[in-house]
């Protein structure tokens, strides 16, 4: 049956996204969710275990999880793409997937005969794929609420995957389960309610019939948290609100955001989570919550099995830049740190202000802060009031630095990959009262700025290699564009990274010294997607993947609705 007549696709494709005075408002979704099924006979009927989970960062046929594992390395093992032959790496072919709004997310690899790829977007659609030949399986589209409101589109960057359901977060700021052989709804569970301004867009994970998952909505003067969900029944496990209430000053707790709305990082020795955390609210007017404003803008470390706080490393205190802290922890074992006569599991991070930082993974203790990524100019100067007539262009802007878009670790380089914004923005506070529901800033964010900051250097993004151990920043290459930087990295076991940027150019890199080895032309559309891989052993062929269409908060560059597939035969 062609995609065209798919009534999953269909109810997708109505379901439109409208930006308003109050952000994005999700019209014309289907009344109950749908999925159309073509062939779900190709399907193998083998679960994926936790044992399979556990292993998937090593295994080069699978891509089981956002991240690749639950360290976040984003790493394939495959080997059969290298420094020497991947100039000849070929577009095997590109598929529509027929509901094209947010390209930004990474698809899974269940291994098999055939394997089975799970791919989502925006808005909530969800796709089973034999990725050898392109096929649609079955499709889903969660029928999201008319009410729903989103500060940053309708993204969906991912699933998780357990035994014989897939998890999708919705826009609703719930989660459904999936079967993941036949496409058909099992259960949908909200963790908050959205009329209030929470959403969730990124992938879960899951560990031991545990489903983790956080919070977005900053921007609407709700309190962030994370929370645990039974993978069977739905049910919530244990909740928890990231921000300590006795480190806020009187009521400011009630809008304090710290929202977590990037996927969590799992420690399977320590059987801990590590979180990104994204800013303090209302963004700009501080002068409503004095003090540090723990804890935004950072890492905060809970246990997995209670839900208990057990660290924070904050990286910009009373936050007014929109120093979100979003992007995945990436979990390094046994980090060799020579110059300080230390070998330790480390957890590193990105944040908006343009460094990367190296944090114990017992104790969240700085270990290292790395050379700047991108240019920091004007960087924690105090914006002004909406009325005193000032302009001031700090970098990074509210975009970063790193924003969400997920780093790479290889193993083989010790080097960790970033892209980062190098653009300027500008903020100005103001007093607004809070009102549930309603964008609650406490200014405006402008993305034209009046002038440069001095100092400027023209170039709008890079794509940055920085050395976990010293902080050294190894590598660099300026991106110029009128657009900016989107997605994700990933490495090989051959020392490449993969990266697409927003020039519609998919490009492999020398990891060690940042040479371009290889460039696809994608045909002009940002490719805003994360590069992931896998090997499949009946056909002898590594594959990469990569969804193409612009997006971003700002919906800058022109939609597409592509993943093209890449691949070498042994």
């Amino acid at each position: 049956m062609a995609i065209e007549e798919d009534r999953a696709v269909k109810a997708a494709q109505d379901t439109v996204v409208r930006e308003t005075d109050n952000g994005y408002r999700v019209l014309g979704s289907p009344e109950k969710s749908v999925t159309h099924q073509h062939n779900i006979d190709r399907i193998p009927r083998k679960d994926v275990t936790q044992e399979m989970l556990n292993e998937s960062g090593e295994n080069p046929e699978a891509w089981l999880m956002f991240g690749g594992n639950y360290e976040q390395h984003r790493h394939t093992t495959c080997e059969v793409i290298d420094r020497d032959n991947v100039g000849d790496l070929e577009l095997e072919y590109e598929m529509h997937v027929g509901a094209g709004s947010s390209m930004e997310g990474t698809p899974t690899i269940v291994p098999g005969d055939p394997p089975v790829m799970y791919q989502s977007n925006g808005p909530n659609h969800l796709k089973a794929i034999d990725p050898r030949e392109g096929d649609v399986l079955w499709s889903y589209t969660y029928a999201v609420p008319s009410d729903v409101v989103l500060c940053c589109d309708d993204n969906n960057r991912g699933v998780a995957i357990y035994e014989d359901k897939v998890f999708m977060c919705t826009l609703d700021s719930g989660v459904v389960a999936v079967n993941r052989y036949t496409g058909e709804e099992e259960w949908y569970a909200s963790t908050e309610d959205h009329e209030r301004g929470y959403s969730a867009t990124w992938a879960p994970i899951v560990h031991d019939g545990t489903l983790y998952t956080g919070s977005a909505g900053g921007e609407y003067g709700v309190r962030g948290f994370h929370c645990a969900i039974d993978v069977d029944s739905g049910e919530i496990e244990w909740k928890t609100l990231t921000n300590p209430e006795e480190e806020w000053v009187g009521d400011s707790i009630n809008q304090s955001a710290g929202t977590n709305w990037m996927t969590a990082t799992y420690d399977e020795e320590r059987d801990v989570l590590y979180l990104p955390i994204g800013n303090p609210g209302p963004d700009f007017d501080g002068s409503v919550r004095p003090g540090p404003n723990r804890n935004t803008c950072g890492t905060l470390c809970l246990d997995a099995e209670t839900g208990e706080r057990l660290w924070f490393h904050q990286e910009s205190p009373h936050d007014i830049w929109d120093y979100d802290s979003a992007c995945p922890r990436v979990l390094i074992r046994d980090l060799d740190i020579a110059h300080r006569n230390r070998t330790r599991d480390a957890v590193v991070d990105a944040g908006k202000t343009g460094w990367s930082y190296t944090m114990e993974a017992e104790t969240g203790q700085l270990i290292e802060r790395s050379d700047p990524g991108v240019q920091q100019l004007n960087m924690y100067t105090m914006i002004p009031h909406i009325d005193e007539g000032r302009r001031i262009p700090f970098m990074p802007g509210g975009m970063g630095g790193n924003d969400w878009q997920p780093p790479t670790y290889c193993p083989e380089t010790g080097l960790i990959y970033y892209k980062m914004h190098n653009n300027a923005q500008e903020a100005w506070w103001r007093v607004e009262e809070f009102e549930e529901g309603k964008k609650y800033w406490g200014g405006i964010l402008e993305d034209e700025t009046e002038a440069m900051p001095d100092g400027y250097n023209g170039h709008i993004s890079a794509i940055v290699a920085v050395d976990p151990a010293t902080g050294e920043r190894v590598w660099r290459e300026w991106i110029d564009s009128d657009l900016y930087i989107w997605g994700g990295t990933m490495s090989t076991a051959t020392g490449l990274v993969f990266a697409g940027n927003q020039n519609g150019e998919v490009v492999a890199y020398d990891g060690e010294t940042g040479d371009r080895l290889w460039e696809y032309d994608a045909g002009g559309a940002p490719v805003s997607g994360d590069p992931m891989s896998w090997y499949d052993p009946d056909e002898g062929k590594q594959y990469v993947a990569i969804q193409v269409g612009g997006s971003g908060w700002l919906r800058r560059g022109s939609r597409d609705d592509r993943i093209l597939v890449f691949s070498m035969a042994e």
